[in-house]
């Protein structure tokens, strides 16, 4: 007997219909089969919900890349798998479609099924005395500073791991995993980076300056924005407002202490839903 949890994006009266057949299937085979409102809007810290879902040995998600993150986030820390089915548009994260859920969760059950591991970010918002504000905040896809309504522009300092690198003056900071690589960062012409590597991607949006390239780093080094004013700069991770680092802060982040853990079933590898997304034509 397995014990099997289903989040199913609230929006979509689709996904909540098949979420509650899937329950009724599973109770029927013998399986405990728990449903989960959907969470906030994004992945806000590791096993947030540990006590409830520890003994889970499934996640399903159904819905879009963004319950996605909330699914990875409600089970983040304890090891327990996500199996993301699409209702959405884009589907990078997800493993099946909604007609092959059935078949999908069997898979599973019988073992013909592979983890995939993902590396998360996490930002930590430090006063001017040294002690931690807001945070750490986790996040699967990105960490953003951005600038409050009516600012011009954040004006931050960073530093790569102790070394000070560049002051920017920009829209946005962008701090995102492979994963993240292509939500907000592709948007902001930042490179596509395969979900098998393990690095830290910084970019900035419209910077004003001529430097306006992404740089990208290794999974142990910490990068840190201090921000200098004249106003402050909200932020964001995986699209949630956390709060606003003000003059004279400091947000440090660095890689997640734990993965996402995603169930894949192969033959649907990144590369292939990325010219399916895109629509790319070989040549």
């Amino acid at each position: 007997m397995a014990v099997i949890g289903l989040v199913a994006h609230v929006g979509r009266p689709e996904a909540a219909r098949v979420a509650e057949q899937t329950k009724s299937w599973l109770v029927e085979e013998g399986h405990q089969a728990r449903t989960f409102p959907q969470l906030g809007p994004a992945v806000l810290g590791p096993g947030e919900a540990a006590d409830e879902v520890k003994d889970l040995d499934l996640l399903v998600s159904l819905g879009g890349d963004g319950t996605m993150l909330r699914a990875v986030g409600l089970v983040l820390g304890t090891g327990v798998p996500v199996l993301g089915v699409n209702f959405g548009r884009f589907g990078y994260l997800t493993a099946a479609e909604p007609d092959g859920l059935n078949a999908a969760v069997c898979r599973f059950l019988d073992g013909d099924f592979e983890l995939e591991k993902r590396m998360t970010v996490q930002a930590t918002v430090v006063g001017e005395d040294g002690t931690p504000r807001l945070g750490p905040a986790t996040g699967l896809n990105d960490v953003v500073l951005a600038r409050p309504t009516g600012a011009h522009t954040i004006n931050v300092d960073m530093e790569i791991t102790g070394s000070h690198f560049l002051s920017f003056a920009a829209d946005s900071m962008i701090l995102s995993t492979p994963t993240g690589s292509t939500g907000y960062n592709l948007s902001a012409r930042g490179p596509i980076v395969s979900p098998k590597l393990d690095c830290l991607v910084v970019t900035p949006v419209s910077p004003h300056m001529l430097f306006d390239r992404s740089v990208v780093l290794g999974r142990s080094d910490t990068v840190e924005f201090e921000v200098v004013g004249p106003s402050g700069a909200e932020l964001i991770v995986d699209g949630a407002n956390v709060g606003v680092a003000v003059v004279g802060e400091r947000v440090v982040c660095n890689a997640g202490p734990d993965d996402a853990v995603l169930v894949t079933f192969g033959g649907r590898s990144f590369e292939t839903v990325l010219k399916n997304k895109f629509r790319l034509a070989d040549r």
